[in-house]
């Protein structure tokens, strides 16, 4: 029996299921446009927030970041970080990167698209890289509108640190797209964990409420200080290391440490994707 070894005129595997044509996809879904409106609005629910409680002052002669929230807008910005990096931005790195393979399973139209035909490899990679672009822009959607929320009622000035001193605006910039940059890499694990889901299921909400759900799980055990140095392995045990780059002399060490284990981690979730996917039986 021959193999069908030829394909059409003009047919090249790298040209299928092009970046822009699922990034339209993508955005234009209402899930995204719910999470974006919901990160945007936030910053104004804390401003409200802020309105109605008063001036947070200092209490019980502790200043934290919470009590210089309306120093100035950079101050709001760092705030609005604290309050949702460790909840909040996880929900729309799960959404994003757990609902983009199993939704299409869901939908019965994987199965259509592999015989278009896109290649495994080139799917996974097309739906890995806009997942990815649209967690990163949801990351840099909530401090933007912080900043400019936060710059309208506060000012523009200086960001204030909790222990004392100050950074100039210039520098409190730098340091806050530093600890952007940061969050958005301390969630690859669950970024991974969430697309590894999504190749495994055809159920979306398995994909993204399981990585969400391992997420709070290594929230939790970071709690338990019997762990010990233990917990060092724990991806959410440097959760908040980016707090060491908003400081008058920071601090890189725990972002570094906190960094390499979270790629490390992703790249082992994303292999197990990739190679999962090229020898699973799609049926959906």
């Amino acid at each position: 029996m021959s193999t069908l070894t030829e394909v059409a005129p003009g047919y090249r595997a790298g040209r299928t299921l092009p970046l822009r044509v699922e990034l339209v996809r993508q955005l234009t879904r209402r899930r995204t446009l719910v999470m974006g409106a919901i990160l945007a609005v936030l910053p104004f629910v804390l401003l409200i927030a802020f309105a109605v409680g008063g001036d947070p002052g200092a209490r019980n002669n502790q200043v934290t970041l919470m009590d210089t929230a309306t120093a100035s807008g950079a101050n709001f910005a760092a705030v609005n970080l604290f309050v949702s990096a460790g909840f909040l931005l996880v929900i729309p790195v799960a959404l994003f990167c757990g609902d983009t393979v199993a939704s299409e399973a869901s939908w019965s139209s994987l199965r259509y698209l592999l015989a278009a035909p896109v290649p495994r490899a080139r799917l996974l990679w097309s739906k890995l890289v806009v997942a990815l672009g649209l967690s990163l822009a949801a990351m840099l959607l909530l401090p933007l509108v912080a900043l400019a929320a936060g710059t309208a009622a506060y000012g523009w000035g200086p960001l204030e640190i909790p222990t004392g001193g100050a950074l100039d605006t210039g520098t409190a910039a730098q340091r806050l797209v530093a600890a952007v940059a940061y969050i958005f890499v301390s969630q690859l694990v669950t970024a991974g964990l969430a697309f590894w889901l999504s190749t495994k299921t055809d159920a979306p909400l398995g994909a993204v409420g399981g990585a969400v759900g391992l997420t709070i799980v290594g929230n939790v055990l970071d709690a338990v200080t019997a762990l010990g140095h233990w917990r060092d392995f724990l991806p959410a045990h440097w959760q908040f290391a980016w707090a060491d780059a908003v400081q008058p002399h920071p601090e890189w060490s725990g972002m570094i440490q906190g960094g390499v284990l979270s790629v490390t981690y992703a790249l082992v979730l994303f292999a197990l994707a990739f190679r999962g996917f090229s020898r699973k039986d799609v049926v959906s």
